[in-house]
């Protein structure tokens, strides 16, 4: 496929669409302020008016958007991707949904003819502009293989876990669970450090030594820095992928305690008006417990 259509032009968005035109595609894009397309544009790329004309036009959509509302109102209504994307058509979801929404879209471009892929990402903006994404992909096999060129453009490692689409978002929902669970861990730890009068710079190098992870070197060192802007993934899209996670371990019927605790901690986070930026940034929530003065201090 020589076409693809990019829908949601936000911090991920942008550079996948970029690194699409970098590879030579033909790129039409999308987005609810159209503004965000203008940088595109200036590359080549084409601004479609609704998802519809972006869908109807390419026949393989790449949707990167925040949650399942945002989702659900490029899909629906009569100028959504839904109605317009072409019989065999591609609708790839790159954004973190839940595994609910995932398996009513498979049945709604099931329906039509259509195919949906889940292909959510793990990785930063910054991994996503360097074409560094870990993708991780569910869907009917001839799908998967249509649009696996476009994938591998994006992405360092393309994971296909499944024939169903929701089984790709849970396992992203699973993953940053994980990073959730970490980042709580880490924020402990350097509360802890910090309030027994260590250097923080100096916890982040034996702990980025000790682990050797990139995940632990670039979180640790946000945290032991006290840098959470510009965000790379917000508190806000955090409580929300926690949530998803919770949501799916109870139909599932599996306890998740410790995804409670991050919860409530990423709640506190929002109420101490810190919802936009990293979710590093609930290290600061360990500080304020621990009786630390605060990053601004």
């Amino acid at each position: 496929m020589s076409a693809v259509a990019v829908i949601g032009l936000g911090r991920m968005g942008q550079p996948i669409a970029c690194n699409l035109l970098k590879a030579g595609y033909e790129v039409v894009v999308y987005n609810r302020t159209p503004e965000k397309a203008e940088a595109l544009v200036s590359e080549g790329a084409r601004l479609a008016s609704t998802p519809g004309e972006a869908a109807r036009t390419t026949g393989l959509v790449l949707t990167m958007v925040a949650d399942d509302a945002a989702l659900e109102a490029v899909v629906e209504g009569p100028d959504g991707l839904l109605a317009h994307l072409p019989a065999g058509g591609i609708h790839v979801a790159m954004s973190t949904i839940s595994p609910e929404l995932s398996a009513s879209l498979t049945r709604r471009h099931q329906e039509r003819g259509q195919f949906f892929v889940g292909a959510p990402v793990f990785g930063r903006p910054d991994a996503a502009a360097a074409a560094r994404l870990r993708i991780v992909a569910a869907g009917p096999t001839e799908a998967i293989e249509r649009c696996r060129p476009v994938l591998e453009v994006l992405g360092s490692q393309l994971f296909v876990v499944g024939a169903e689409p929701a089984q790709a978002h849970l396992v992203k929902l699973a993953g940053n669970f994980l990073l959730a669970s970490m980042l709580e861990a880490l924020s402990e730890a350097f509360a802890l450090t910090r309030k027994a009068g260590l250097d923080p710079q100096q916890f982040f190098e034996i702990i980025d030594a000790l682990f050797g992870s990139p995940i632990y070197h670039a979180y640790g060192q946000l945290i032991a820095s006290q840098r959470y802007t510009p965000p790379g993934f917000t508190i806000r899209l955090g409580l929300k992928d926690v949530r998803l996670a919770r949501q799916a371990a109870h139909a599932l019927q599996v306890p998740m305690p410790l995804a409670s605790l991050v919860e409530n901690h990423l709640i506190e986070a929002l109420a101490a008006g810190l919802q936009e930026v990293d979710w590093a940034a609930l290290a600061e929530i360990a500080a304020r417990h621990a009786g630390l003065p605060p990053a601004s201090a």
